[in-house]
C-alpha cells in the first residue's frame, strides 16, 4: 500500500480548480452539449448589488441556500489577455450571459460563499460571484474537491 501525501495551498488549490474547469469546459464544448442555444434564452443574471444582504438575496433567488457572510472576500484583476483556463472559464459565463472579455485589465471583486443545498454534494460547495463596481458581472458554484465541479450560477435542475 502506498501512501501519497501533499501540501496545498490557497494558490495551488485555485490552479487546481482553474484547470479543472477548463477540463469540463473543454468537455461541455466537445459534447455538443447545446450550451450556446440555451444561453440564448437565459435571462441576464446581471444585477446591482450594493451589500453583503443584497449578494445574498441574488444568490437565494437562483435556488441557493448560502452563509450570511462570505467566506472570502478577494479583489481579482481580469487579465488582458485570456489564457485557455481563462478563456474556458469566459465560455461558462457566456453560457449564462456574462462576458468577461468586457472587464479585461480591470480589477474586480470575487465574494465567496457557502452553499448549503446543493443536490447530494459531499464536499464543500461554494458561490463565487463576480462583483465589478457594485454590479454582477459573473460567477460560479464550484466543489472544493480536487475532483470537483464547476458550474453556472444557476441552480440544477432535478
Amino acid at each position: 500500500m502506498f501512501v501519497v501525501t501533499a501540501r496545498l495551498n490557497k494558490k495551488k488549490l485555485l490552479i487546481c480548480i482553474l484547470i479543472l474547469a477548463a477540463i469540463a469546459a473543454v468537455v461541455l464544448v466537445l459534447t455538443g452539449s447545446g450550451r450556446k442555444a440555451q444561453a440564448a434564452s437565459l435571462p441576464k443574471l446581471t444585477a446591482k448589488v450594493k451589500s453583503n444582504e443584497q449578494r445574498v438575496s441574488y444568490l437565494q433567488g437562483l435556488g441557493w441556500e448560502v452563509s450570511q457572510t462570505p467566506l472570502e472576500e478577494q479583489e481579482v484583476t481580469i487579465p488582458k489577455t485570456f489564457n485557455e483556463i481563462y478563456t474556458s472559464y469566459n465560455e461558462l459565463q457566456k453560457a449564462q450571459g456574462f462576458d468577461l472579455t468586457d472587464y479585461a485589465g480591470l480589477r474586480v471583486t470575487r465574494y465567496t460563499y457557502e452553499v448549503r443545498n446543493y443536490p447530494d454534494a459531499s464536499d464543500t460547495v461554494v458561490a463565487d460571484l463576480l462583483v465589478y463596481k457594485h454590479k454582477v458581472i459573473g460567477g460560479d458554484v464550484q466543489s472544493t474537491a480536487l475532483d470537483g465541479f464547476m458550474q453556472g450560477l444557476e441552480y440544477p435542475a432535478s
